[in-house]
């Protein structure tokens, strides 16, 4: 450490105390700020604390300061630092918190929930300088971090225009149609089966399985990542999945991924998918399986599946629901078209995507190089 930086135990530097209030004291219309164990601040209609303070989440996963000045009520389970030492500049122990993020999980206590004790903030070791120092790097991080912030918005910004490109385009296709579209029911022109249930204890054949975990936001199956389950028996050739297979998800606890769809590409060995997924296979000639998928994952597609769903805690979709789905669609040739379309915008869109993260990721690189350089002196 550089000449004239010591070590001191943050005990020492402030006051630490827990707080008092529960959850239920929240209020939406509370006239003070309600600091908790989330990320999100909520509202009370009390105060513990009147000053200027940095206030921790006691328990999770996460153990980040937020700085705040004012009136404000405080969880049992967050703690509050506060009365500091003319020794420190608030803001540069703000900072140095963020520099070692690691101490606080390192340190926390519990198997399931991790927690931490009065004992894991006094004894945090601070690297402490002089005061005019200290003023000085939080001079040059307010200044660095505030662009960081602004350059951090715009690249998230950017991000998210890529994602909304690409879906403004998919769902122009289906609506702005030209001669030739002709509009069927779902039902007319595919068959549908569940995927099959087993449990633990069920004995038979080893498969591999498409469950709702594999869709997230993938267009084709990813099934070089697949559960491998026993079943009762054997798979029949009924509940096999096949190239150009289309499933839905059919049931789930959140209602936004119903009718979220997969295409399924080649396929190799003994596949099926899950009781709370549907398969979907098309007749030959009339719609080509990529654009049935892309037309199911379009905004209007969406709302309609989701919709649909029933249920109170568990959403279902169901065989009628999507047999009833209608399907707008021109000759095979526009459709082919429609595709190529769509998987170079795809494309396009991803490798932005791909620009953006990194850049976020390099922002966050150097947010942590400036507060490392800051507190070993090297700033």
């Amino acid at each position: 450490m550089k000449n004239g930086w010591q070590i001191v135990p943050m005990g020492q530097l402030c006051s630490i105390k827990s707080g008092k209030s529960d959850t239920k004291d929240a209020v939406e219309d509370g006239a003070y700020a309600f600091f908790d164990r989330s990320r999100t601040i909520k509202k009370s209609s009390r105060y513990l604390y009147d000053c200027e303070a940095l206030i921790i989440p006691g328990e999770g996963t996460e153990f980040l300061p937020k700085h705040f000045v004012g009136k404000f009520d405080l969880h049992q389970r967050a703690y509050a630092l506060f009365e500091f030492s003319d020794r420190i500049d608030v803001k540069f122990l703000y900072y140095f918190l963020h520099h070692l993020c690691d101490y606080f999980p390192r340190v926390a206590v519990g198997a399931t929930v991790k927690s931490l004790r009065l004992r894991h903030f006094e004894q945090l070791p601070v690297a402490l300088t002089g005061l005019p120092e200290q003023q000085r790097i939080v001079g040059i991080l307010d200044e660095a971090f505030e662009d960081i912030t602004t350059a951090k918005a715009n690249a998230e910004k950017n991000l998210q225009n890529a994602r909304a490109l690409f879906e403004s385009y998919l769902q122009s296709v289906f609506t702005h149609r030209g001669p030739g579209w002709m509009e069927k029911p779902l039902g007319s022109i595919a068959t549908f089966r569940n995927g099959i249930n087993y449990t633990k204890d069920s004995k038979g054949e080893s498969i591999r399985i498409v469950g709702v975990r594999n869709f997230q936001k993938n267009f084709f199956a990813p099934l070089d990542d697949l559960d491998t389950i026993t079943i009762d028996g054997k798979l029949s050739e009924m509940d096999s999945l096949k190239q150009d297979d289309i499933l839905a998800v059919r049931s789930n606890g959140n209602i936004e991924l119903i009718g979220r769809c997969l295409l399924v590409g080649e396929v190799t060995d003994k596949i099926s998918h899950s009781g709370f997924t549907i398969r979907i296979r098309l007749a030959p000639g009339e719609v080509l399986p990529s654009y049935l998928c892309h037309f199911m994952k379009s905004a209007s597609s969406r709302k309609r599946l989701t919709e649909g769903g029933t249920g109170t805690n568990i959403k279902s979709l169901n065989q009628g629901m999507l047999s009833a789905l209608t399907v707008p669609f021109p000759p095979v040739s526009a459709q082919k078209l429609i595709v190529e379309k769509l998987e170079h915008i795809s494309e396009e869109t991803k490798r932005l995507e791909s620009i953006y993260r990194q850049k976020l990721a390099t922002l966050e690189a150097l947010k942590k190089s400036l507060l490392y350089q800051s507190f070993t002196g090297k700033l």
